[in-house]
């Protein structure tokens, strides 16, 4: 493909973990891509592969700030945010304004380059649900003014702009509703469930489940993510999308399993649950099934596998530096 032919494509977040994994998929789709970043949560490690590649650019950039990409765009993945608790916590507002500000500017982006849009927003915007599995049309149970706020209600303005340059000024918009999300690139301190249990299990410490450990999660690895976010970036359909995995299973028993397949003699040990944590997480899908038919396809074993062997490598090289 010749580089004038190519379609352009930014991605926000890039240097992050989901952000980084798209990068990769649309480079060897063949688009030009162009990344864009602030650093303040992503790395830029996961990406440095690609930076010798005529294709690639990166923009290290604030996207609460003017945001400004010379030449053509043709599709723009919103994926700038912090998103795990540790880091929305103790950037409250920074996470509040690349939800609001850096959306806005983004949509307006991508109306002056009439460009198709699709923003990643996420299962919190659910809350704490009083209804499983969560459909797209369940309206959420969410504490605007509790600390995991912050996140949440940034999440939800995110989808509430989106919907109204859909419905005002006709541009073409995608919404993502992302589950659990697990695999390669997480970073091992970002303090979700998954990411945690493996770092304590491999350094052979004590593994922290909050609460009595019967809340639940849903976890999906990050290719079928992937696969899912592409699909509804070029569907047709323009109202939100759960891109997760119905499987649920809760975090006392997914601690228990990393211990066996990382063969740790780790024990468990029980701390308070923060506030406002979700007691259950499960995502009812048959709108990607039916829209984008779309499910996810690698089993939490293989993936977590994957993962585990993933920050063995990590810890590798901490050890021989």
């Amino acid at each position: 493909m010749q580089e004038n032919k190519r379609k352009r494509i930014l991605i926000t977040g890039a240097a992050g973990f989901l952000g980084s994994h798209l990068c990769d998929r649309f480079i060897d789709e063949g688009f030009h891509v162009i990344g864009m970043d602030n650093l303040v949560t992503g790395d830029l490690q996961n990406i440095e592969h690609l930076f010798h590649l005529p294709n690639f650019e990166f923009y290290h950039h604030d996207v609460s700030k003017f945001v400004h990409v010379p030449g053509e765009l043709h599709y723009i993945l919103h994926f700038a945010s912090p998103a795990s608790p540790i880091d929305y916590l103790k950037i409250p507002i920074q996470t509040l304004k690349v939800g609001s500000l850096g959306t806005h500017n983004l949509l307006g982006l991508a109306k002056s380059k009439k460009a198709r849009i699709l923003v990643a927003s996420t299962s919190e915007v659910y809350g704490d649900p009083l209804v499983s599995p969560q459909d797209e049309e369940y309206w959420g149970n969410v504490n605007p003014v509790g600390p995991r706020g912050v996140y949440d209600e940034a999440k939800r303005f995110q989808e509430a702009m989106t919907m109204a340059y859909h419905n005002f000024h006709g541009l073409e918009t995608r919404i993502a509703r992302i589950f659990n999300t697990f695999g390669p690139r997480m970073r091992l301190q970002d303090g979700r469930a998954l990411p945690t249990f493996i770092a304590q299990a491999l350094q052979g410490h004590d593994l922290t489940v909050f609460g009595d450990g019967t809340q639940t999660r849903s976890f999906i690895f990050v290719s079928d993510q992937v696969e899912g976010i592409c699909k509804l970036l070029f569907s047709d359909y323009h109202l939100p999308v759960n891109i997760g995995n119905p499987e649920e299973m809760n975090l006392l028993d997914a601690a228990k399993e990393i211990i066996q397949l990382t063969e740790s003699t780790s024990k468990i040990i029980f701390q308070p649950l923060p506030i406002d944590d979700p007691k259950q997480r499960r995502p009812d899908i048959r709108r990607a099934k039916e829209i984008l038919q779309w499910e996810p396809k690698v089993s939490r074993k293989d993936g977590l596998l994957e993962t585990i062997a993933y920050y063995k490598t990590l810890f590798n090289k901490s050890e021989n530096k």
